[in-house]
């Protein structure tokens, strides 16, 4: 049987469907290409990692926060002894946006979100330095690693963990009356005894201020002030007058006469004392013969023995100087 060479309405429909289908599949591609920067023109910049931190092929890449294109290749170099360099990364680079990546850009790895994403961000350069070129070097700021920032956060939160433990020690303590502060809070009678005692404390400041005290008199009275300040006065005109050197005390302090005099009569005193020692006199003897002293405490002891010998007996040594009428 021969097939009709006219197209049914159905075939029409799924056609049109059809095409309708990939007419809004075609615009889809082109807006996601577009929000991509998938058919940008790009060239190629190389950059050197110790650690990629979480980027991958694909990764994005931005120009001060906005996407501006694609991680394309990671490779591992060659093992030296330069260990801030184990990963060369090749970078795609929108070409419209060339004029903003010079000399001086620099790049960095950062997080993206709270899920911890990452992405290559380079900062702008600036007009002092020429373009970078296909090919060409970007360097890499030291970024922050989020392990030592977590691993030192758990510490953080193990010193917080510790100090509520305490506080809660403190705080149970205290409300078991335990220590001052639990009798504080607990103990009537200590709240009554502190009550008492600011009591008499305002009863007592009350009787100091009272006008006619000794120490309200201090307080509001400015007599003893004045006579503070003429005293101070009389001192400072005092101290004055002896600094000028008038009196015997201004003379002291002024004078050296009176200090000349004083080692005059030391110096004799000395030559007296040394004379006294070294000589060959009477007082010399006295200071170094030991007979001359044994001789004077004889002749003491034996004038003594006189003196009480005398008290006995007056009469024998005064034999007719007493008479009896």
């Amino acid at each position: 049987m021969r097939q009709s060479s006219f197209l049914s309405w159905d075939q029409l429909k799924v056609g049109a469907v059809i095409l309708v289908a990939l007419v809004i599949m075609g615009a889809a591609i082109i807006k996601l290409g577009d929000a991509g920067n998938l058919f940008a023109k790009r060239y190629t910049l190389v950059s050197f990692l110790s650690n990629t931190s979480g980027l991958r092929v694909g990764s994005g890449v931005t120009v001060a926060g906005q996407l501006a294109g694609s991680i394309k290749e990671i490779e591992f170099l060659p093992p030296d002894a330069d260990t801030t360099k184990n990963l060369r990364i090749l970078i795609e680079v929108d070409e419209s946006l060339g004029p903003q990546l010079r000399l001086d850009s620099r790049a960095k790895v950062k997080t993206v979100g709270l899920l911890g994403d990452k992405a290559f961000d380079i900062t702008p350069g600036t007009p002092r330095y020429r373009p970078l070129r296909e090919g060409d070097t970007l360097l890499i700021l030291p970024s922050t690693d989020y392990e030592a920032v977590v691993a030192q956060a758990s510490g953080v939160m193990d010193e917080v963990t510790g100090l509520t433990r305490d506080l809660k020690q403190v705080t149970g303590a205290i409300t078991r009356g335990e220590g001052t502060l639990g009798q504080l809070v607990t103990n009537r009678a200590l709240y009554d005894q502190l009550n008492s005692t600011l009591s008499s404390t305002n009863s007592l400041m009350a009787r100091l201020e009272n006008p006619r005290g000794t120490i309200g008199r201090l307080l509001n009275d400015p007599a003893l002030y004045n006579s503070l300040t003429s005293t101070v006065a009389s001192a400072d005109k005092l101290v004055s007058q002896m600094a000028s050197g008038e009196g015997s005390i201004g003379k002291l302090l002024q004078d050296d006469t009176l200090y000349l005099q004083l080692v005059s009569i030391v110096g004799r005193a000395d030559s007296l004392v040394g004379t006294m020692a070294n000589g060959k006199g009477t007082v010399q003897k006295l200071f170094t013969d030991e007979e001359l002293y044994n001789q004077l405490l004889n002749t003491v002891k034996s004038l003594n023995s006189v003196l009480i010998d005398v008290r006995r007996d007056p009469r024998r040594y005064t034999p007719g100087m007493i008479k009896v009428f």
